[in-house]
């Protein structure tokens, strides 16, 4: 039986949770689909990129020394069936075939045409050589300039982006072989939380139930549903047991308090707590557990709270489902000191300035307005950090 392990470091919780992951099974997407997606293989080009020699610019053509006689003309998106020999040049479109014969190519705005003669013009002069000829190849796409038939392009485990995807179609993809997108269900514990309008008659306005979809996606899962579950053990169990998802991700409960009845429900429905509680603050009280075909993270009530634990262990889970390590976080310079527990870390909600990360406010565990102003979380190691300090950076959308 697996250990639980109490008051687990930030970094020991982040692995523990990551080791347990299974891989997702993979499914086929069309290309245009795939993003957000992990890639499940290494993707190679299809061709030489590109598989003819192109213009790279709107101009000339052109065959040995200038002055060049004009002959025609070639369209991108068309086979060439010109052929030049010294002396002649073809207006030529960006992307399209190089003629057979053709050594460079000439921009329109450094040429004149003059009856059918085509000549560089003075600010063009100097990439000319002593026989009034272009460098060979100048301004022109080799065959495979970008990548040769059978290169790596992107390596399997790659979260597929836009940009990603633009090089795959570009390498001649069609479908992507991705991991499946882990499903979640989110259950809301707290008899004291209202749907709607304001807080009001000693209940509180939920704000987590209406984010974690956000988040959810942020993370690369796919969200299933969001439902409310009353403060009782039953409510609790009969709601665990109702998800079908890869993952239940659950708000409140997670401490000992007189209606926090998480643990027990674990219990119950027999699952087994890999972390309870993780040194950090906001987000002490945070968990992760295993049911028999799910895994469940128990999130604390509180929202920034709440965020931190999703982002914590959610996030390191869902890398191993991926087959990916442990995400790995950029340094920033903090600005100024902050303090920190003696035993915990300290995520701090900070501004990013391009030169070093600033502290807002409006931080308090229960407090949403800090994200407003927030470019995302400083990781201030146990004891806090004075100011200049490199410190973990933990980027929000």
């Amino acid at each position: 039986m697996t250990s639980t392990h109490f008051e687990a470091s930030w970094d020991q919780a982040r692995d523990l949770v990551h080791d347990v992951a299974l891989a997702q099974p993979t499914i086929a997407v069309p290309v245009a689909n795939a993003h957000g997606f992990a890639l499940a293989q290494d993707l190679h080009a299809l061709a030489d990129m590109p598989p003819f020699a192109a213009s790279r610019i709107d101009g000339w053509a052109v065959s040995g020394p200038g002055p060049w006689r004009n002959v025609g003309d070639a369209r991108a998106g068309h086979e060439s069936s010109r052929s030049l020999t010294h002396g002649e040049c073809i207006h030529i479109a960006t992307g399209a075939v190089m003629p057979s014969g053709a050594s460079a190519c000439l921009k329109d705005e450094e040429s004149s045409l003059v009856g059918d003669l085509v000549s560089a013009i003075e600010c063009a002069l100097g990439i000319l050589d002593a026989h009034h000829a272009l460098p060979e190849m100048h301004d022109v796409r080799p065959v495979g300039y970008e990548a040769r038939n059978g290169e790596l392009l992107i390596s399997a485990h790659t979260n597929m982006s836009p940009a990603l995807i633009g090089l795959a179609a570009g390498a001649g993809h069609d479908t992507l072989t991705v991991f499946r997108k882990p499903t979640v269900d989110v259950i809301i514990f707290g008899d004291e939380l209202l749907d709607d309008g304001p807080s009001r008659d000693g209940k509180v306005r939920d704000s987590l139930g209406p984010q974690l979809s956000g988040w959810v996606t942020f993370l690369g899962a796919e969200l299933k549903s969001v439902s409310r579950a009353e403060d009782t053990l039953a409510a609790h169990v009969l709601a665990i047991q109702n998800s079908t998802a890869d993952i239940i991700v659950t708000t409140g409960g997670t401490a000992a308090g007189p209606v926090d009845h998480l643990h027990r429900a674990i219990s119950d429905c027999g699952g087994e707590l890999i972390v309870d509680a993780v040194l950090v603050r906001p987000g002490y009280h945070q968990l992760f557990a295993k049911l028999k075909s799910q895994v469940l993270i128990g999130l604390p009530g509180n929202p920034q709270s709440a965020v931190i634990g999703l982002l914590s262990l959610g996030s390191a889970h869902i890398a191993g489902m991926f087959g990916q390590p442990v995400p790995e976080l950029p340094l920033r310079t903090i600005s100024r000191a902050v303090r920190a527990p003696d035993h915990e870390i300290k995520f701090t909600l900070c501004k990013d300035t391009g030169e070093h990360v600033t502290p807002v406010e409006h931080v308090d565990s229960s407090m949403l307005r800090g994200f407003v102003q927030a470019d995302g979380y400083a990781i201030v190691p146990a004891g806090g950090v004075t100011e200049g300090t490199p410190v973990r950076w933990l980027v929000l959308p």
